[in-house]
């Protein structure tokens, strides 16, 4: 096994290794440890960057060394009563009522609570040939599938924070702005349906109409993404993430259509049609990749056969931490 392929696969196994344990109940897994212990992660990458070229055995057993102490202080360390930023904010998950202002006991003001249903719609205008759409704010469960005759739409759940829409016209791109608001907390319970009573999860359910040509830029933290883009023209898609599940299915490219991906720790699968010319360049650090039918052209940099000769074609760009990427086709 080649050296720069055992860090990865150690930070895998142990991911995977921990979630399963705490998925029994073998361990109790604290989840705001990954507030509070974040930079462990930067020491990780700035070790493997340091000796990424030192394939000596001492080398590997520091790396692996680092490895194993920081994730033992992320499982095992118990950070929940410790003062910090996130300490500023009160939150309450019972409450039933629509709005609320949580108080600390220091009369600092909390959260803004918003709980209930939101309908959001952007009519279509004839002259939309192109639009872009911007959506903000983590701790979300984020939909699109379907088609719609207005130029946008969403339906929504809230439970903490609230979803704000604003729109406006850029010369002759409509730009429409999508938000979360005040929501600083995480909701880590995303398998599973989301349709029961105790379910907690924000959710946002868009439609758009699929004549104009979208840019669309999606930018958040603790997120779950579910995009089927392949009855639309998408000129552009744009991924940020920190601990993030993006699952984005891409329809045929235009003459250009650039996908670019930048997470954190993240997984994301992004699903190309068939016949879809693509390249793939990947920057990646302790990543996990899977490039289906793709050939490597240079290093991190990949193609599907007849590329270069290909009329419409798609541009992926990765970059990211610990994540798990993958390409595949339909």
């Amino acid at each position: 096994m080649r050296n720069d392929k055992i860090i990865p696969g150690v930070i895998l196994i142990l991911i995977g290794g921990a979630i399963l344990l705490n998925n029994y109940g073998y361990i109790h897994f604290h989840w705001v440890n990954f507030i509070y212990l974040w930079p462990i992660f930067i020491v990780i990458g700035g070790i493997n960057l340091i000796f990424a070229h030192n394939r000596s055995t001492w080398a590997t057993l520091l790396k692996l060394a680092v490895v194993i102490v920081g994730f033992g202080l992320i499982i095992f360390g118990n950070f929940d009563n410790h003062h910090g930023f996130w300490n500023n904010y009160n939150y309450n998950y019972n409450d039933d009522s629509d709005t609320s202002d949580d108080t600390d006991d220091n009369g600092g003001k909390g959260v803004v609570k918003i709980e209930g249903n939101s309908v959001f719609n952007e009519p279509f205008i004839a002259d939309a040939k192109l639009a872009r759409l911007n959506i903000s704010g983590g701790g979300t469960v984020y939909n699109l599938s379907d088609t719609t005759n207005q130029l946008f739409s969403a339906s929504t759940k809230e439970f903490k924070g609230k979803y704000l829409f604003t729109h406006t016209k850029q010369d002759s791109v409509y730009v429409l702005d999508f938000e979360m608001k005040n929501n600083h907390g995480f909701n880590w319970n995303w398998h599973g349906n989301h349709n029961g009573d105790n379910d907690k999860t924000n959710t946002a359910t868009f439609k758009l109409n699929p004549n104009p040509e979208w840019e669309i830029n999606v930018k958040a933290g603790a997120t779950k993404l579910d995009f089927d883009l392949a009855k639309f023209k998408v000129r552009s898609l744009k991924l940020s993430g920190g601990a993030a599940a993006f699952n984005v299915t891409m329809g045929q490219p235009l003459a250009v259509t650039n996908v670019i991906v930048e997470t954190g720790m993240s997984d994301v699968h992004i699903i190309i049609p068939e016949s879809a010319a693509c390249h793939i360049t990947s920057s990646t650090g302790l990543a996990s990749t899977k490039f289906e039918g793709f050939n490597e052209t240079r290093d991190n940099d990949y193609e599907t056969p007849g590329f270069s000769s290909a009329k419409n074609k798609m541009y992926i760009k990765i970059s990211g931490g610990m994540a798990s990427f993958k390409v595949s086709k339909y």
